[in-house]
């Protein structure tokens, strides 16, 4: 039995969906005080917006491409005890655009820790506050219209990364400085895009938390019988991207239980694309009560002889504590 401390995912992520009004609006309901927010329209073919805590509100990155930040005064204005505020800006409230949010807590309970560091052009190390090991780290040069999102992941090595920006399949180079992230600092090479002399990096640093968080691995079938991948947990938000063997050169996909509340999940979008959200497209998943099912065959997310990784947040443990008591779940 995976038995967590969190027993309700939501508390340090969740998903909030609401519809823009073209005018400034408070979007609440988030159930905290979020300290990374990533919107994106679902009808419509505005970019991504990614504004966090950190880098302050207004200050806005689009994961779909590799453009530098920029100061949108009418973007995400304000982060609030329950949700966020949002301006006029098309791409996070145009009037009448349906949009979904996806919200995190910068917290080691939950093992998402946000840093901003800036290169030496020297391989270094780079401190964080996880007391733990990252599993996956996604990094921004964001002074830089050129410099691509460099992805780390457990399940590829120190030696190897993505872009989170593309459709590229991992490549080896030494981003990472061949060197595994240890419990308090990761390492990064003298690549530009990870450590340019002088320049601006943010790095959303994830550890896995048992019950909550899962960054893993799996490898597809092509089959409508797809692999069943355990989290320890019902996911509540999945995004993967296939890196290895053929075909995968392919989109990054983003589902969630918010846009999809049945099984038969359909509802897709892609965080290397500005493109609106696929809706009735061919079913990814089902979401259950330790994890989730490939339900049929597609090379973005279950191709025959393709490896994909994974990010996924949990709606609840599959065995939760409360006090002395366990909690258990069941599937949709």
């Amino acid at each position: 039995m995976a038995y967590s401390t969190i027993p309700k995912g939501s508390l340090y992520m969740n998903t909030k969906l609401y519809t823009g009004t073209g005018s400034s609006q408070s979007i609440t309901g988030v159930g905290f005080q979020p300290d990374f927010t990533w919107i994106k329209t679902r009808n419509d073919t505005q970019a991504h917006n990614l504004i966090d805590v950190v880098r302050g509100v207004t200050k806005t990155l689009e994961c779909n491409e590799a453009n530098a930040q920029f100061t949108d005064a009418n973007g995400l204005t304000a982060f609030g005890s329950d949700g966020f505020t949002v301006g006029s800006s098309g791409g996070v409230n145009g009037s009448g655009d349906t949009l979904a949010s996806w919200n995190w807590k910068e917290t080691a309970t939950a093992g998402f820790d946000i840093v901003s560091y800036t290169g030496t052009g020297s391989a270094k190390t780079v401190a964080h506050s996880l007391s733990a090991i990252p599993q996956m780290i996604i990094v921004k040069r964001y002074n830089d219209g050129t410099a691509s999102w460099m992805v780390y992941h457990q399940n590829l090595g120190n030696t190897k990364y993505l872009s989170l920006d593309t459709t590229a399949a991992e490549d080896t180079l030494a981003v990472w400085n061949n060197t595994t992230p240890t419990s308090s600092v990761f390492s990064v090479g003298t690549d530009q895009r990870v450590n340019a002399n002088g320049a601006s990096y943010i790095a959303y640093c994830f550890a896995e938390k048992q019950g909550y968080s899962k960054f893993g691995s799996y490898n597809g079938n092509g089959n409508a019988d797809g692999p069943f991948v355990y989290t320890g947990m019902k996911p509540a938000f999945v995004i993967y991207k296939a890196w290895a063997g053929p075909n995968s050169a392919d989109n990054w996909e983003m589902v969630d239980n918010k846009r999809s509340p049945f099984n038969g999940i359909e509802n897709v979008l892609y965080p290397n694309l500005a493109n609106a959200e696929g809706t009735g497209v061919t079913t990814r998943m089902d979401m259950l009560s330790n994890g989730f099912k490939m339900r049929t065959s597609g090379s973005d997310y279950n191709g025959s002889g393709v490896s994909y990784i994974y990010m996924a947040f949990a709606e609840n443990p599959f065995v939760a504590t409360s006090g002395t008591s366990a909690i258990p779940v069941t599937a949709r």
